[in-house]
């Protein structure tokens, strides 16, 4: 993947994994389930937490919970869809193989909140999940920032699909299913973002003091 993203152009078809969580969408759901400290799946540049897992890191062989027990907080994953794939014998993708991590590490405690495609029929489709927040209105996710279109036909704005928020939790007492409005999660995220811009420009003016 590295080497793809150094190359002086690339194309839609080879993109994959590497959509990004739009920032609103984040932290309307940080909002709402968090706080989130540790991004599950990250290709080291899209990471939305300060901790997080790469795909050298293999979040698959990782103990979450131990993890999080460290960092007092919830874990985020916008997982990749792709194919099962293995590495020296570890399953390193495949959605089947992440539920089945996450319903594991649930077991040991503490808080996962997974934005998934809205996808029942899916033999992945978490249905052991403590919580499952649907989304209304179709959600849309961004080109990583290192997507230089090889020509116009690679411009793309957004991949958009019907998406959900499963959250798996043993110590959860709220409804199993329910449903959020795709501009009221975006409105949660900017009001989000807009008090830590405010934060960090009171801190900056109290520095320069």
């Amino acid at each position: 993947m590295n080497a793809y993203k150094a190359e002086a152009t690339h194309e839609l078809k080879d993109v994959g994994d590497q959509w990004r969580t739009p920032d609103p969408l984040f932290w309307g759901i940080n909002a709402m389930f968090g706080p989130l400290v540790l991004d599950l799946f990250s290709d080291g540049e899209n990471s939305k937490c300060e901790a997080y897992y790469t795909a050298e890191d293999n979040a698959l062989a990782q103990d979450w919970s131990a993890r999080l027990s460290e960092l007092n907080g919830a874990a985020f994953g916008n997982p990749p869809y792709s194919r099962a794939k293995q590495h020296e014998g570890q399953y390193i993708t495949g959605m089947r193989h992440i539920v089945e991590h996450v319903i594991a590490m649930r077991e040991l405690g503490g808080r996962y909140v997974f934005l998934i495609k809205s996808a029942t029929s899916e033999v992945w489709w978490p249905e052991q999940a403590d919580h499952i927040a649907f989304i209304r209105g179709r959600i849309g996710f961004d080109l990583p920032t290192w997507f230089k279109p090889k020509d116009e036909k690679q411009v793309a704005t957004s991949a958009f699909f019907a998406g959900a928020i499963a959250v798996f939790d043993k110590q959860w007492h709220g409804p199993a299913i329910a449903y959020i409005e795709r501009d009221r999660l975006y409105a949660q995220g900017e009001a989000f973002m807009a008090q830590i811009r405010r934060e960090a420009a009171r801190l900056a003016v109290r520095a320069a003091a």
